[in-house]
């Protein structure tokens, strides 16, 4: 599968992009930005999934979710997020997003756990 990661900590996205990539076996496109996804999405083949931190600078992952949204992306959305308290992550799940991973995560896990939440 094709994933774009976004995450604006580079050894977070350094370890994802490991994770999904070498353990997972997936194809992965990583930014830094909410900024650079759009045109990451539109800049080659599709994507099969978005994994998208929620806090980051200039345009957050709810932002970011609704630009991609209004911009008629319909790929699937699964946030990575350090914001693990009940109401908060309930929140985010009420979005239009396919399901919520928490950071830490456990790098040998984490292309299993993606796959769980996307059905692959």
């Amino acid at each position: 599968m094709r994933i774009l990661l976004v995450d604006d900590e580079d050894d977070v996205r350094a370890i994802a992009k490991m994770s999904l990539g070498r353990v997972g076996g997936h194809d992965v496109v990583d930014v830094q930005s909410g900024t650079e996804v759009l045109a990451a999405l539109d800049a080659g083949p599709p994507f099969d999934a978005v994994v998208l931190d929620v806090q980051m600078p200039v345009m957050d992952g709810r932002g970011t979710l609704d630009a991609l949204r209004a911009a008629g992306h319909a790929v699937p959305v699964v946030f990575l997020t350090a914001q693990v308290q009940r109401e908060e992550r309930a929140t985010l799940e009420a979005l239009d997003v396919s399901g919520v991973l928490s950071k830490p995560f456990d790098p040998m896990q984490l292309a299993a756990e993606l796959g769980a939440v996307l059905g692959w």
